[in-house]
């Protein structure tokens, strides 16, 4: 159409649609379909959007031109139209440097967070596999710092079980043998052995208590109730004597025999290294755990409770960081990858974001004189209309002191 006419007519429309002389191979370079694949989606990344956005101001500049003439400020506005092309370079500019900021973030974000998956399947098999080590720590930190002596009460329970295991085997002949002497009939030894092992159980257990409360009499020097608890000691010492340490040591004549000639022990011999294996059993246990424990089992059975002493303050051992602050580190992490995401979504959005912005610039100066958006966009708040952001609220005190001013004022 202006190669048709001629004259100043054809000078004229030149100007005015100067873009049809570049746009088309503006877009068909920038659209790039002849070119290898990687060539035409690198043109189609980098120079589709700012071509077009070319084009477009170059189309709106006429139309501003155009309208010039009748704009009331007209240095203001071609003020504008020439800020609008500079913010339409940098936009450019930045669009081009967006995107190698967005690779450049991506692929930072994603070392990230590899890196965090890592460490916490690291700290996660950590958590399972030290569980049970853990739990025996605080456990035995439970058990260590308690006021409650509770290995001696487990020593002592473990103790009285062993004895009444020892002694219901030893005796369990025996008492097949009387029972069947009496009866007439042939008992069973294992109907004998549950039974009597609970009676022996209760036995030991009863001989400890009988032996803490001696000690407790001599600690009170009270002669009265150490004469009397020394009366059912020395009981205690015969019946466990007679019918069970004696059985343990009937049970070794056999091997004593075996390594002497004419080997008889007697009544008397029995009885005393029955009395003495006695003595020595109760003393070593005595000594060594159960002076501790029986109590407290005493004073768990008689229902009297456990006198708690105060625990001392002491500094507490490093507690594991894996099960104290295994969530808030979850929950930390979820919160850096919440804010790298919104960053990475942000430095994906913003570059194109700054080329349209640019070119809506050019439309809305076109309708109003004015520009829509401020640029360049820092942030995706930026990209909400100069029009439509909310404004903040004043301050109260501010309009206070204000007011209290002007009144100030006016009194004067």
């Amino acid at each position: 159409m202006i190669n048709d006419n001629s004259g100043l007519l054809k000078l004229v429309l030149s100007i005015l649609l100067f873009p049809t002389f570049f746009q088309e191979a503006f877009v068909l370079f920038a659209w790039g379909a002849s070119d290898p694949f990687w060539v035409m989606m690198s043109k189609r990344i980098f120079l589709l959007l700012p071509a077009l956005a070319i084009i477009l101001g170059c189309w709106l500049t006429v139309a501003c031109t155009l309208t010039v003439v009748f704009r009331p400020n007209r240095q203001a506005f071609v003020t504008e139209l020439f800020i609008t092309w500079w913010d339409l370079g940098k936009s450019i500019a930045a669009f081009g440097g967006g995107i190698f900021k967005f690779v450049f973030n991506l692929f930072i974000t994603l070392l990230s967070a590899l890196k965090v998956a890592v460490l916490g399947i690291w700290a996660l098999i950590q958590e399972v596999v030290l569980m049970p080590l853990r739990l025996l720590g605080n456990a035995g930190r439970g058990v260590v710092g308690s006021t409650v002596p509770w290995i001696a009460v487990c020593l002592t329970l473990f103790w009285c079980l062993l004895e009444g295991v020892i002694f219901t085997y030893v005796t369990t002949p025996l008492i097949v043998d009387t029972f069947s002497n009496i009866t007439g009939d042939n008992l069973s030894i294992n109907m004998v052995r549950i039974p009597l092992f609970v009676f022996l159980l209760f036995v030991v257990l009863g001989s400890y208590a009988v032996l803490s409360t001696f000690v407790d009499s001599f600690k009170k020097k009270s002669i009265s109730t150490i004469i009397g608890i020394g009366v059912v000691e020395i009981v205690v010492l015969f019946v466990e004597v007679i019918f069970l340490y004696r059985e343990f040591v009937d049970a070794l004549v056999p091997w004593f025999a075996q390594y002497s000639e004419n080997f008889e022990l007697g009544v008397f011999w029995t009885l005393a290294i029955s009395a003495f294996v006695w003595f020595g059993i109760r003393s070593l246990s005595w000594i060594l755990f159960a002076a501790h424990g029986t109590p407290t089992i005493m004073a768990v059975i008689q229902g009297k409770g456990l006198a708690l002493a105060k625990r001392r303050e002491s500094a507490s051992l490093p507690r594991s960081p894996l099960s104290t602050n295994f969530m808030n580190k979850i929950k930390e992490d979820m919160i850096w990858i919440q804010k790298a995401g919104d960053d990475l979504l942000a430095s994906f959005i913003l570059p194109p974001l700054q080329v349209i912005a640019a070119a809506m610039n050019f439309c809305t100066l076109l309708v109003s004189g004015k520009h829509l958006f401020e640029l360049p966009l820092k942030s995706m708040a930026d990209a909400i209309p100069i029009g439509t952001r909310e404004k903040p609220e004043p301050k109260i005190v501010n309009e206070n002191r204000t007011t209290r001013h002007e009144a100030l004022t006016h009194i004067k």
